[in-house]
């Protein structure tokens, strides 16, 4: 019992300390509604969750210890997934904004979400860019007067950041396969190529109207483009696995196609009358049996989508009957319009702890780990108040997701401030676009990288020492004097 008390009394103190001198939001930019919503007792329920969910106990036994010395215990990675895309990379302008980029992947964030949108990825049939050209440089970008005018801004080619993140020991996650949104996802060429002009006329009109036509009438009109699109389409699957095999380790093999879930993922039309437009029939469906046959078993294929709703649990539960291969559910959370987070910040209720349980109460009941994809919390003003708002959100829903059961993994979309895409807001990142800090980024590392870490020191008494303690999930480095007098150690998991 003595060992254990002082065990605990040292593993506790540097958390504490670490806490207490920590740059924490500053809370009084919130309104009291806010604080009502988000009180004292539903902090003491996140906090449970925590210890019960992202905690585990382990043991570790060490002989042949120099009795007096210290054993250290630090934790090296999170089993959690702490996420960004890394869309900007070396885009950024400078060699030191590249830099302090890059840094974020290994000490912030250990997963990295790789862009592979058709449209860009593919601007050329039977092109693809995986190989870096000039314009993918470091030296191009620095010299680039309008990067956000340049076709593949935040589309860097996919080789370099794979080796990048490889490097740095970092999770990939490829982003996305298939998608039927036509503005970020379709190449030009695939309607130029295949589709006549009469047919693409008679494809133009109102969709209303020209979803009156069965789906057997609408392929008539242009039966070549269909059968080049779904091959097209689907052949990327194939070819990706083929490329990569498993050095990614997860893919959004669909994304957001849950509008296009009416009760039946199997219809065996022609074509599909798509929310997004015209689309190959069943692509989820026929996306999925293809993925679960073309990547190694050991890649984790993703469903994701905004609709965090019954209707995407009820088609992914669906897709799963019908024997697809889904590892992980993703979910998306967008706070794009500013006014959304000064609503917040006034304690309406438009995103509260109730509200967030019960949605991934719903996403639970395909029993699969859910991965929040995609976040967005905005500033709503660049100034001090705007970004300590952003930063008292990003806290306590971090601490909420963190806290939610099936959770596996959050991703923070946009890291800059200024380098989300056309319509998106401006102050979203975590540093300014000269990649200065702001609160928003203190709030994570302190999380991340102090609150939600176990590292401590244990003295030895005799030659040999039994660890036992309660620790986050994760990867530790044991350090140990040995009788010789020689540093040794050795690593866990812990989980």
């Amino acid at each position: 019992m003595k060992k254990s008390r002082i065990f605990w009394a040292v593993a506790v103190l540097p958390l504490f300390v670490s806490t207490l001198f920590a740059q924490l939001p500053d809370k009084s930019v919130m309104s009291e509604a806010y604080w009502k919503i988000w009180n004292d007792d539903v902090q003491k329920q996140i906090d449970q969750r925590i210890e019960q969910y992202r905690k585990a106990d382990a043991e570790v036994t060490l002989s042949d210890v120099k009795p007096g010395t210290d054993v250290q215990v630090q934790q090296i990675s999170h089993e959690f997934i702490f996420g960004a895309h890394i869309f900007n990379f070396n885009q950024l302008g400078t060699h030191e904004r590249n830099e302090r980029y890059k840094a974020l992947y290994g000490s912030l964030f250990n997963s990295a979400s790789i862009a592979f949108y058709w449209k860009k990825f593919e601007p050329e049939p039977d092109k693809p860019r995986f190989q870096e050209e000039y314009r993918d440089t470091e030296e191009y970008w620095n010299n680039s007067k309008e990067p956000k005018q340049e076709f593949h801004w935040r589309r860097p080619a996919s080789d370099p950041v794979v080796a990048f993140c490889e490097s740095k020991g970092i999770r990939l996650h490829g982003h996305t396969i298939v998608w039927g949104n036509r503005k970020w996802q379709h190449p030009e060429w695939l309607m130029e190529n295949y589709c006549s002009p009469e047919a693409a006329k008679a494809f133009s009109i109102d969709r209303k109207e020209l979803y009156k036509k069965t789906a057997d009438e609408i392929y008539a009109i242009c039966p070549k483009y269909f059968d080049e699109m779904e091959r097209r389409m689907l052949g990327r699957i194939s070819d990706l696995a083929k490329y990569y095999g498993n050095r990614l380790h997860s893919w959004d093999v669909v994304n957001e196609s849950a509008v296009d879930f009416h009760g039946n993922v199997e219809t065996g039309e022609k074509m599909g009358k798509s929310a997004y437009g015209l689309m190959p029939s069943d692509y989820t469906y026929k996306a999925f049996v293809l993925a679960g046959k073309a990547f190694p078993a050991e890649v984790k294929l993703n469903i994701n989508d905004y609709a965090n709703n019954q209707n995407y649990a009820n088609q992914t539960k669906q897709l799963l009957e019908k024997g697809c291969k889904i590892d992980i559910m993703g979910s998306q959370m967008h706070l794009f319009n500013p006014k959304q987070c000064l609503d917040i910040a006034e304690g309406k209720a438009t995103l509260t702890p109730d509200g967030i349980w019960n949605t991934m109460e719903t996403l639970s009941q395909c029993d699969l780990p859910i991965h929040l994809s995609e976040i967005t919390i905005t500033a709503p003003n660049d100034d001090y108040r705007g970004r300590q708002i952003q930063a008292n959100i990003a806290r306590n829903l971090y601490r909420m997701w963190f806290s939610i059961p099936k959770m596996m993994g959050i991703t923070w979309w946009n890291v800059v401030d200024d380098c989300g895409a056309p319509g998106e807001p401006t102050t979203s990142g975590l540093f300014t676009r000269n990649m200065e800090p702001k609160p928003s980024y203190e709030a994570l590392h302190q999380l991340i990288n102090v609150e939600w870490k176990t590292s401590f020191t244990q003295k030895a008494e005799t030659s040999d020492v039994a660890l036992k303690f309660r620790g986050f999930k994760g990867k530790y480095r044991v350090t140990w004097t040995d009788q010789s007098g020689a540093t040794k150690s050795k690593e866990i998991v812990v989980h």
